[in-house]
């Protein structure tokens, strides 16, 4: 058994997109919503602290939810690389962010962490498919034109941020059918 519990010549089944697809609604229209209320600190704290629980949990745990809109289980190396790609994203925000806490330069905590949560999707791959490099690719691209011009209003980024989750999660949850790969 490998990395994991990666079983060579495994088929992975993709069946909790639709999971995932309302996550992604859910957590876009949160950030939306915290960035027109964001003030100096370019996200508000509260809004999407408790639109990201409630979401998360709308989304993930909630098993009736859950049982409704996944298509069957997934294997005991989906679950672990979803825990995997869920356990970076503290490192990363922290490496990525950490540095500009003390200045309290929220424009670039908040387009560190967009690039984090976007590195993060990578391997999420293994549990959800191929969609998980696109929307990494864009929501990371975002980030990193933001990090790199700083004329772009923060919330003309928040807003592509959320509609690139948001876009996603629509294709997911209504579109995309499960799929099978090794």
């Amino acid at each position: 058994m490998g990395f994991l519990g990666y079983q060579k010549g495994e088929i992975r089944e993709y069946n909790d997109k639709r999971c995932c697809g309302l996550w992604f609604i859910i957590i876009g229209v949160v950030i939306i919503v915290s960035a027109i209320f964001g003030g100096e600190q370019k996200i508000h704290p509260i809004i999407f602290t408790v639109g990201f629980i409630v979401g998360f949990y709308l989304s993930v745990i909630n098993k009736k939810v859950v049982t409704k809109l996944s298509y069957g289980k997934s294997s005991k190396f989906q679950n672990n690389m979803a825990i995997f790609s869920i356990a970076i994203l503290f490192p990363l925000m922290f490496v990525l962010a950490g540095s500009f806490f003390p200045m309290q330069n929220w424009r670039m905590i908040w387009l560190m962490t967009f690039l984090a949560v976007g590195i993060h999707f990578i391997p999420f791959y293994f549990v959800h498919g191929i969609s998980m490099i696109g929307i990494a690719i864009l929501c990371s691209a975002n980030a990193v034109i933001g990090i790199f011009l700083p004329i772009i209003p923060f919330i003309v980024l928040a807003f592509i941020d959320g509609l690139i989750k948001i876009g996603f999660g629509i294709y997911l949850l209504f579109f995309s059918k499960p799929t099978k790969s090794r």
